[in-house]
């Protein structure tokens, strides 16, 4: 790992919380992630299962952590199984855990390699009547490859029928939800990465250059920062900016056009999220002007709604209002279309057609209880956006905020946002 070590209390707090939420006589299962091929017989690179590394730090393939908070052998209430190396993977693939290490990075005192699992886990889950799950839930996602863990499932199921089965994702999702002390300083550390990713893009982007180099001097920064980028980057220039889920990043940037800039550094696992919308030029028009200055204006409002109590649902409606007003001023929409417009896609949807939040941490859409109210410790993305095809150009505007039980606070109000900001740091760099 490129990451410095992370403080292993965390893990063991995580496995307290979530073993807390158990019923008794259970026991709990993680896999790890397999490693996927991607051609011939090469993988693609490797990324730990979120919920494996949350509640372990254990972050290599082939690892198993199992839970059993009142198993009645005390010494397995926690037990990691790791991959036995040898001469032949030391040579090939290089370092792999040994017990020792192992526990000092998740604090689970019982470590076995997976040769020895078999006999072990057998009798965990004789001694046990009921086997939490690990399986992958997201109701915005249906995913076509089955996971390690659904297959170790059906395993389970077919081999121990007698038992009770239990999802361990809704005691997940409630749990991960709230980030700790050390999680935020983590995600903070993205975000720093993240800004000095973004003021090296100040200093690089004119007229002429391409998508691609833009996307080349981001992960610069990033790597020689030891992280990587937490999501594929969104480096659309023109109408691209107009393109949600633009990937391609292949187009020149051309004078008088925007670039918009959708990208986050993820280290140690965890990830920030940051979009911002820049004049190739390093001046915004007139008109460009008008529309950031009203992104950011919504953004800035909509991060105060951001507060204990609230809920997302509610959250997005009056979102809505505020940008409906702004699209009012830009003359894109009129009171006419307010007038007639469908309840179910408001007038405002035509130029903002996307949500305005969502929560971030281990993954860039972290795993939520979506209509749960918002809590403080947990951390949203903030990112309005006005589309404008028929203009040829669109702007967002995102910061990732976290709540308290005071006010919001905005993890990366240091990155340049203001519109003046950015075209003098942009004006400094041709001076030069």
């Amino acid at each position: 790992m490129r990451y410095d070590p992370i403080d292993p209390q965390l893990f063991v707090q995580n496995r307290r919380r979530f073993a807390r939420e158990m019923k008794p006589d259970s026991i709990a299962i993680f896999h790890s992630n397999d490693q996927m091929p991607r051609n011939g017989d090469q993988f693609f690179e490797y990324r730990q299962n979120s919920n494996l590394f949350y509640l372990s730090g254990l972050d290599q393939p082939e690892v198993i952590v199992v839970l059993f908070p009142d198993c009645i052998k005390d010494a397995f209430r926690e037990v990691a199984f790791i991959k036995r190396s040898n001469e032949k993977i030391s040579i090939w693939e290089g370092y792999k855990y040994t017990k020792e290490d192992a526990r000092k990075v998740s604090g689970i005192d019982k470590v076995y390699f997976l040769d020895e699992m078999e006999t072990v886990l057998h009798e965990l889950i004789l001694l046990a009547k009921r086997v939490y799950l690990n399986v992958p839930e997201n109701d915005r996602f249906q995913p076509e490859v089955e996971s390690r863990d659904a297959r170790l499932g059906r395993q389970l199921m077919a081999k121990y029928p007698g038992h009770k089965y239990h999802r361990a994702q809704p005691i997940l999702k409630k749990l991960v939800m709230i980030k700790s002390d050390i999680e935020i300083g983590i995600m903070r550390h993205c975000m720093d990465i993240t800004d000095k990713a973004f003021r090296r893009v100040l200093q690089f982007v004119k007229p002429g250059v391409m998508e691609y180099e833009v996307e080349a001097e981001i992960g610069h920064e990033f790597i020689r920062n030891r992280a990587w980028h937490g999501y594929h980057p969104i480096i659309g220039s023109g109408k691209n900016n107009c393109v949600l889920h633009y990937n391609e990043n292949n187009q020149r940037c051309q004078d008088g056009e925007l670039l918009l800039l959708d990208f986050g550094a993820e280290y140690a696992n965890y990830s920030a999220d940051l979009t911002r919308t820049i004049p190739v030029n390093g001046v915004y028009s007139e008109r460009q002007k008008a529309v950031y200055n009203a992104v950011l204006r919504v953004m800035k409002e909509a991060t105060t709604m951001l507060v204990p109590g609230n809920n997302l649902t509610d959250y997005q409606k009056e979102v809505g209002r505020i940008m409906e007003s702004e699209l009012l001023g830009l003359g894109l929409i009129s009171k006419d279309d307010i007038k007639k417009q469908d309840p179910d896609w408001p007038a405002y949807k035509k130029y903002f057609m996307h949500g305005t939040s969502h929560h971030l941490g281990l993954d860039v859409h972290d795993s939520n209880h979506r209509y749960d109210p918002i809590q403080a410790g947990m951390v949203f993305t903030c990112e309005p956006g006005i589309y404008i095809p028929e203009e040829g150009f669109g702007i967002r505007i995102e910061n990732d905020i976290l709540v308290t039980d005071h006010e919001p606070v905005d993890l990366m109000a240091h990155i340049p946002v203001e519109a003046e900001e950015i075209e003098a740091l942009m004006q400094a760099t041709v001076l030069q």
